[in-house]
């Protein structure tokens, strides 16, 4: 095995899957599962994210057994795809963090901050498109919650995907949302504490987001997105909302919302029986996702 290109396959869930560690932007790694169709492709490739980061090739192991079936139909529908883990989320870091810059000192790399999680996605986008059984020109990308508001930093700033689904995307940083007080600060860290936060009104988020630093972001893309909902998601007047602007600023956006009990229902876990539990709606909205994948990637 190359040290520098670490490649496992093992078998998870019943389907053949190769772990990966992916170098980022620091000289760190990140890791990924990755499942392909037969043949020798070129075939285009998925990148799949949820939530916030952290937890390893321990959590990407975790995924492909239990939350393969999103893996399933795409692999089915001619994909290759693959989780993705990358470094955890800094409160506020995209806010307060500023734009990356990168320079070089003593003939080495020089950054005015660490890397985020969003741009540890950017450096295994740029990887996988050297994969010898992927197109580089049609790899796209799908997010849920936090890693559907990544979606949105990434293509505000990078120009390298084809298409991406934002689902239930957690844009509140990236709108740059003053929040209520349905809200707190956590007294030990003195990090905020958003798990309580209500924002199911549009017009109440339009009404407490900076116009100015949202406009300028979304501004930024050029890929077509689609954006997906929850009816009864706390966060559902972000998602709208974040719809909304983009078709303001006659971006290539598409909404649908669905009324599903499971934030992250586009991933569809497996029961304690060892079978997946998935319902209609879960099937409809996956279809949903392929079918604007295809629209995109098909040749």
């Amino acid at each position: 095995m190359d040290p520098e290109r670490i490649v496992m396959t093992e078998t998870l869930g019943g389907a053949e899957c190769m772990l990966m560690y992916v170098e980022v932007w620091d000289g760190l790694y990140a890791p990924i599962g990755v499942r392909k169709p037969e043949g020798a492709g070129p075939h285009p490739m998925i990148l799949l994210a949820s939530g916030n980061g952290g937890g390893g090739m321990a959590w990407i192991r975790g995924a492909c057994t239990n939350r393969g079936h999103i893996m399933d139909r795409l692999v089915d529908a001619g994909y290759a795809c693959a989780w993705l883990r990358y470094r955890t989320e800094v409160e506020l870091g995209y806010n307060d963090g500023g734009p990356l810059v990168r320079d070089m000192r003593q003939g080495r790399e020089l950054f005015n901050r660490s890397p985020l999680e969003y741009e540890d996605e950017i450096a295994i986008i740029e990887h996988v498109k050297t994969l010898p059984f992927v197109d580089p020109d049609r790899v796209g990308l799908v997010g849920m919650s936090h890693g559907g508001e990544m979606v949105l930093k990434i293509t505000s700033e990078y120009h390298g995907a084809a298409v991406a689904v934002a689902a239930e995307p957690a844009a509140h940083e990236y709108l740059a949302l003053t929040p209520d007080e349905t809200v707190h600060v956590n007294e030990e860290t003195r990090l905020r504490n958003i798990e309580s936060m209500i924002m199911t009104d549009v017009a109440k988020v339009r009404d407490r987001i900076d116009h100015d630093a949202a406009s300028k972001r979304i501004g930024g893309i050029d890929t077509p997105i689609l954006v997906m909902g929850r009816e009864t998601d706390e966060l559902q007047g972000i998602f709208r909302l974040t719809f909304e602007l983009m078709q303001e600023a006659g971006k290539d956006v598409e909404w649908v919302s669905y009324d599903h009990p499971m934030h992250g229902y586009i991933y569809p876990v497996r029961g304690d029986d060892g079978v997946y539990q998935v319902d209609a709606t879960q099937r409809d909205a996956i279809d949903r996702v392929i079918a604007y994948l295809d629209r995109y990637l098909r040749r």
